[in-house]
């Protein structure tokens, strides 16, 4: 008896050696991306200058292609990324391929996943951001690039321009979230577009529902499962558009 209990110390010493080893020899896990900075990331990514309370550029994006009539019509704008990466993030494979908004230019999805450190070297080198936004919002950015990219394809219809999602289930998240800022028609407030006149656009309208419109006071629904905000969004296609 007594043989077999040493025995049985021994293994469990032995099992809890190899256990301790496994434990210090094991890769230590990254916290979970900060959804603010990335939600933040995004809105700047829409509309950079509106969220640091900037004047917008003057002269348009030196990467910006010259023979696009905004180029010289609407300089401001091609200094957003969304210009030229689109809200799809896959540039002239996605939704930005052709009409107005086309540039050639390829998206940001091959950097999902990525280093932020990289995208940050990027946005200070070629693409001249380095004297325009500050470390913190460099971060942001890069976090949304590098985390706050989603699988379009699980929540918008491309060919048919709409969301995926449940319009019923949406209409409970607008009047319980959005409506008192909406109001119930989603005409308000008066200085935008009805929100039912957005509805041929719905990776935009995602986009903002995620991450908050650029200076304004409208939250961030990123942290919450993105089904959620794919219902708003086809929720949002059933309301009046004038």
């Amino acid at each position: 008896m007594r043989n077999m209990l040493n025995t049985s110390r021994t293994a469990l010493v032995m099992a809890a050696a190899a256990m301790a080893c496994i434990v210090m020899t094991a890769p230590a896990f990254a916290a979970d991306p900060d959804q603010a900075s990335i939600a933040r990331g995004g809105r700047l990514y829409d509309k950079w200058y509106k969220v640091i309370k900037a004047d917008a550029p003057k002269e348009s994006h030196k990467l910006y292609p010259a023979e696009n009539k905004k180029y010289a019509e609407d300089p401001a704008s091609n200094w957003r990324c969304k210009e030229c990466h689109g809200w799809d993030g896959l540039g002239a494979a996605g939704a930005y391929a052709k009409g107005s908004h086309a540039t050639g230019i390829k998206g940001i999805n091959g950097m999902a996943g990525g280093d932020p450190a990289a995208v940050v070297a990027l946005l200070k080198g070629d693409h001249g951001y380095g004297d325009k936004l500050g470390e913190a919002d460099l971060t942001d950015l890069a976090n949304f690039v590098v985390y706050g990219q989603i699988k379009w394809d699980d929540y918008v219809d491309a060919s048919a321009k709409k969301s995926k999602g449940n319009a019923e289930a949406g209409k409970q998240v607008f009047g319980t979230i959005c409506m008192n800022c909406h109001g119930a028609d989603g005409k308000l407030p008066k200085d935008m577009p009805p929100l039912g006149s957005l509805s041929d656009n719905p990776w935009e309208v995602m986009h903002k529902v995620l991450n908050g419109q650029p200076g304004e006071i409208m939250p961030a629904m990123r942290a919450l499962d993105h089904k959620v905000s794919a219902d708003l969004v086809a929720y949002l296609a059933t309301l009046p558009a004038e």
